[in-house]
């Protein structure tokens, strides 16, 4: 890997259609960072990318000389960097619990999007949008008991959930609308009027779904 030159400011390499990179963007503007957000084509990406991260993927982000390229180490790095507001517990059984869930949503969930991004085989997209209808369905009940995802307050684990709700439309998952769902479609609404969230959109992403007033 070749040398990486110190940057004056921050830089978030993005990915304006992607999930992942979303999920960063949502940190970033909650707790207020300066940062430079660069979108990239994914399909045409600078030759500097290759420099910064051996993987040369998307998203990247740059903090003077250190290069991160993995969305949780991100995130959790810019909670610890930039204190306020806290987007973890306080307590350690709560802050890894707050872990676990995103470790769910990286095992459960985000597989079954990359199929139907993917979109190469027709079953095994249909059958990802199923069992996400189903899943998010069964689980729909719990957002009645807290405002956010198992918490008082909004944390990384809503970070990662928000960019997947917010592409149901796009990637054709169907949550019926009924008195058992109501719970999730309120904690989307929720999470879609917060400015941070508003602030993190790209414009391809505010195509993907209008605002709920």
């Amino acid at each position: 890997m070749g040398a990486v030159a110190k940057r004056s400011s921050m830089t978030y390499f993005s990915d304006a259609r992607d999930h992942y990179s979303h999920r960063v963007r949502i940190v970033l503007a909650e707790k207020g960072v300066t940062v430079d957000v660069e979108d990239i084509d994914p399909e045409a990406k600078p030759a500097e990318l290759a420099d910064l991260n051996p993987y040369n993927s998307l998203p990247t982000l740059v903090d003077r000389d250190l290069a991160l390229y993995e969305t949780k180490v991100m995130m959790e790095y810019l909670d610890e960097r930039f204190p306020h507001p806290p987007l973890l517990p306080v307590y350690p059984v709560a802050r890894a619990q707050s872990r676990l869930w995103m470790y769910r949503i990286e095992r459960d969930w985000c597989p079954l999007i990359d199929t139907i991004l993917e979109n190469k085989n027709k079953d095994a997209v249909t059958k990802a949008r199923k069992e996400l209808r189903e899943s998010f369905t069964a689980i729909a009940p719990i957002f009645s008991e807290m405002p956010f995802f198992m918490s008082e307050e909004f944390t990384l684990v809503d970070c990662c959930l928000a960019p997947i709700f917010w592409r149901l439309d796009s990637l054709e998952i169907n949550i019926p609308q009924t008195k058992a769902t109501k719970p999730l479609f309120d904690y989307m609404d929720r999470l879609f009027v917060r400015e941070s969230f508003r602030e993190s959109l790209t414009e391809l992403e505010k195509e993907m779904r209008p605002f709920k007033k």
